[in-house]
């Protein structure tokens, strides 16, 4: 068994119909840059009436069609801000508090502390967060429900060192089903292609499944100066 093996992140979503929202972070081939990556999807006309929308700091989760907004309380939120030259990515409202921890001089950690899986029962959404720093290296947060019945929560952090052409994927579920089963183990360990941005984003884009992708986020940043380039992918375009 090699336990440093990758696999072929798009190939990956195409074996799932149903990951929920995602986030991958890595290193490029040449180690020159960073990828930051996320996603939402969706099964009700709520989770699916939503794009990305750019902010000076980040982007936003916005509903695609205002008058079909039902309730925004998990589904609108700011899933990345830059913080400096760090990047928080997560998949609901626990980017501020992120933020603002960090901003008082406290830490990732202490901030998901406060913090914990999605009130959606019976789903238990998991929430899911990671910190990209200004060095390659980066943190990963799950808060997930300890039971059945949202008892109590279970919170995992991963820390990773920059290592050329591998990345981590965290995502909300392991398939679809009902109640959705959350994902489980540590993040996946991915390849991060050299080539170009865009061309990684449309495989990823073309591999999520059709009727429950909603938006795509992917980042490029330069280890060296800290420059950064977005592209973003909205179904509802």
């Amino acid at each position: 068994m090699n336990v440093y093996q990758t696999a072929d992140f798009p190939e990956a979503l195409r074996q799932n119909v149903y990951p929920g929202r995602g986030i991958l972070i890595g290193i490029t081939p040449d180690q020159k840059s960073a990828l930051a990556l996320y996603f939402i999807m969706g099964r009700s006309t709520n989770s699916r009436n939503r794009v990305f929308a750019v902010t000076p700091d980040g982007i936003r989760t916005e509903a695609y069609d205002p008058s079909k907004l039902q309730d925004p309380s998990l589904i609108i939120y700011h899933p990345v801000r830059r913080l400096g030259r760090a990047l928080i990515v997560t998949n609901g409202d626990q980017t501020d508090t992120v933020r603002d921890y960090l901003e008082s001089g406290r830490s990732f950690e202490e901030a998901l502390n406060t913090r914990a899986f999605e009130p959606d029962a019976p789903n238990f959404t998991p929430r899911i967060s990671a910190l990209l720093c200004a060095d390659g290296s980066y943190l990963m947060s799950i808060l997930k429900s300890a039971d059945a019945c949202g008892s109590a929560c279970n919170r995992q952090t991963f820390s990773y060192a920059p290592v050329a052409g591998v990345g981590h994927f965290l995502h909300t579920y392991a398939g679809d089903g009902d109640p959705i089963p959350s994902f489980i183990g540590e993040p996946e360990r991915m390849a991060i292609p050299a080539g170009d941005l865009e061309e990684f984003g449309e495989s990823v884009w073309e591999s999520l499944n059709f009727d429950n992708k909603v938006s795509l986020y992917l980042e490029q940043i330069d280890l060296n100066t800290g420059a950064h380039k977005c592209r973003i992918w909205n179904k509802n375009a």
